[in-house]
């Protein structure tokens, strides 16, 4: 039987929910979302006025703490809007819009975690050289050129997404326009759709995870007890926050090729949590553990003056 390639001017988003959670998820996610705003906002602020925390390590915490921001707001409010109040239907365009947007904040995530991954392995490997290496100069101009560096590693998608016919449905079986869904409701075949991507991530992945074992095989070595433990402690912190952002969307990325079947409840909850738990635990497991922060959070609250501010001696 041919298939029959349909124009496509909407699509309906098929928020799928296990029967009897809907309020449970709602509440869940104006939770998280709320718990997200506070903790990523707080993060902002702090790295921001007190100059101390102006070295690379917490330009990249403040910088992921802003992506996070706006993660979670391009995100969940719109899932909220389509579980509660069944705004189903998106216009083609917007939903291209809404998809490039995504795929372009999970990017310069992934190579935000992989450039922290590298300043933390610069740290513990080549600690005396670190300084003139990771320079505040040299970690602005980095993460300024991310997001141009990320579009332009995306466009290959957008025109990607242009080839997909729609010869079967114009459902798609998630709270968002997601590049990997649209692939899946479509009638291509070809698995350039999405090996390219799931190379992608498994490359910056494994960039990652070696950086670490790395640090850990240091770590080990550092005679001074206080150092080792510190440093085997940021990294699991640090790890957690690398498996939390990559299992989720690597699963559902690699399931369907592989030929398991997910059903959409199973697939919306694996892609949900993806998408918001992170922004959600970042500010505490990178932040909020740090003595750093935990102390400029303190003065905030308390009225003290901030280290670093005119009239500390």
């Amino acid at each position: 039987m041919l298939n029959i390639t349909v124009a496509v001017s909407e699509f309906l988003l098929d928020c799928a929910i296990i029967p009897g959670q809907r309020s449970l998820t709602v509440a869940a996610l104006i939770l998280v979302y709320v718990v997200s705003i506070i903790g990523n906002v707080l993060v902002i602020i702090v790295v921001k006025i007190n100059q101390q925390l102006h070295s690379p390590m917490y330009i990249f915490i403040g910088t992921l703490a802003i992506i996070d921001l706006a993660n979670s707001t391009i995100i969940i409010p719109k899932m909220l809007a389509i579980i509660q109040f069944d705004y189903t239907v998106i216009s083609y365009e917007a939903c291209l819009a809404q998809m490039f947007g995504i795929i372009n904040l999970e990017q310069i995530v992934a190579l935000l975690l992989a450039l922290m991954a590298v300043d933390r392995y610069i740290a513990v490997v080549y600690p005396l050289r670190y300084p003139s290496i990771v320079t505040r100069n040299l970690v602005v101009v980095v993460i300024s050129v991310l997001p141009v560096f990320s579009i332009v590693l995306h466009i290959s998608y957008l025109v990607y997404t242009t080839e997909l016919s729609f010869c079967h449905t114009n459902v798609l079986p998630y709270c968002l326009c997601d590049y990997a869904t649209l692939v899946h409701a479509s009638c291509n075949e070809d698995p350039k759709y999405l090996s390219l991507l799931s190379i992608m991530v498994m490359v910056l992945g494994i960039l990652v995870l070696f950086s670490y074992v790395i640090i850990f095989h240091v770590a080990l070595k550092i005679k001074s007890g206080n150092r080792n433990n510190k440093v085997i402690s940021t990294c699991v912190s640090h790890l957690l926050v690398v498996l939390l952002f990559y299992i989720p969307p690597l699963a559902s990325y690699v399931l369907p090729q592989s030929g398991l079947q997910v059903t959409s409840e199973k697939y919306n909850l694996i892609s949900i949590l993806s998408n918001v738990i992170p922004p959600m635990l970042n500010p505490m497991i990178y932040s909020f553990k740090n003595k750093d922060i935990q102390g400029s959070v303190y003065r905030l609250f308390t009225r003290k003056r901030l280290a670093g501010e005119p009239g500390d001696h």
